[in-house]
């Protein structure tokens, strides 16, 4: 700080009226905001152009594109947001919504089938210019649906009667099931989780095993995946002769449920060699009923599950399980809702990888 004396009369040890005078540095200018028209002006297209190349929503040719990313670059700009929104009357945030229970869709660490789903999804849809927003599954009533500013929705697994669906119907946001929905929804767009396909991967590899009497172990929920899952059992007992012995436990009691549930299961049906759970917390609970029950995990009766996730990893012995490609039907999922969010429309469905078996110690002796 440099201190200057008033030479003027009536000042005090040559300072005016005692008051100090500090010199200020010359303020620079403030850098204008860089603006998609100046982004325009650069390239030498439209600004409509400028913002259908950024957005992807209407097609701009490859050249044209890479001289806006250029030109982005090169001015550095920025979208502001705010103007985007007011603009568009979008919220650019999407939702992910699951009414599974936190006892079966969680698993240890939170990290379990809807958490892997979600972690990709909100991945793919910050790729394509979107946030998104987890909701929570609850086993209470009235998620606050309508306080969520979003512009569409992707559902895990939606049941028959899943009151999200209703509600998000109701409010006109487009949405996308990741697993067909059935009953009066049942036209809503979704990626084809191929359950059936899977429950036959499952059941005929316990057939090869040597499993002769295979039990089914669903949830008690009408989920689309349970629906073709007792389907292709049925089939499957049919055509050897077995008797169909079928298990439904709550979702909401996960795996101590479950594991009570199939407790007193094999204890009414001893002649059980072979189970096939495709939740995969039923299935660790049906690890622990089996050795309560003095049974040796595979040798006296074998386990598989669907979803290989940490519980099929962290259970002992190890649960035979399957890769879903959970990732790419994630991706799969964000990119369906985002054509209908831009298009108005868009396919009715795409299928999902095809499911692939990874064989463990809980059906394969070594």
């Amino acid at each position: 700080m440099r201190v200057t004396a008033d030479r003027g009369t009536g000042g005090c040890n040559g300072l005016s009226n005692g008051k100090v005078a500090m010199s200020r540095s010359p303020q620079k200018p403030r850098r204008a905001r860089v603006t998609i028209v100046d982004i325009a002006r650069e390239v030498g297209v439209s600004p409509a152009t400028v913002s259908n190349a950024l957005s992807g929503r209407r097609y701009v040719d490859a050249d044209t594109r890479e001289r806006v990313k250029a030109a982005v670059r090169l001015l550095g700009y920025t979208p502001n947001i705010s103007a985007q929104r007011l603009r568009t009357g979008r919220s650019e945030m999407i939702a992910l919504f699951s009414s599974m229970p936190f006892a079966v869709a969680a698993g240890p660490s939170q990290l379990g089938f809807l958490m892997e789903i979600a972690a990709v999804a909100a991945a793919a849809a910050l790729e394509r210019g979107m946030a998104l927003v987890l909701v929570p599954p609850t086993e209470k009533s009235g998620r606050p649906i309508e306080s969520l500013s979003i512009d569409g929705a992707i559902l895990v697994e939606p049941a028959s009667d899943d009151p999200d669906v209703v509600r998000l119907r109701k409010s006109g946001l487009p949405i996308v099931s990741i697993g067909r929905l059935n009953g009066a929804e049942a036209e809503v767009p979704y990626v084809d989780l191929r359950s059936a396909e899977t429950v036959d991967l499952l059941l005929n590899h316990l057939d090869e095993q040597g499993a002769g009497h295979i039990a089914l172990v669903l949830g008690a929920s009408r989920r689309n995946s349970y629906i073709e899952a007792e389907s292709v059992y049925r089939d499957f007992a049919r055509a050897r002769g077995m008797e169909p012995i079928i298990l439904r436990t709550d979702e909401s009691d996960g795996e101590e449920g479950a594991y009570r549930a199939i407790r007193a299961l094999l204890a009414e049906h001893p002649r059980i060699d072979g189970l096939c759970v495709p939740v995969d917390a039923f299935a660790v609970g049906a690890n622990r009923a089996a050795a309560e029950a003095g049974l040796r995990v595979p040798e006296d009766i074998r386990i598989v599950t669907r979803y290989d996730g940490l519980r099929a990893r962290q259970c002992r012995p190890m649960l035979t399980a399957v890769d879903l490609s959970l990732d790419i039907v994630a991706a799969q999922a964000v990119d369906l809702l985002l054509d209908h969010l831009r298009q108005g429309d868009g396919q009715g469905h795409v299928a999902g990888p095809r499911p692939t078996l990874i064989p463990r110690g809980s059906s394969v002796i070594r």
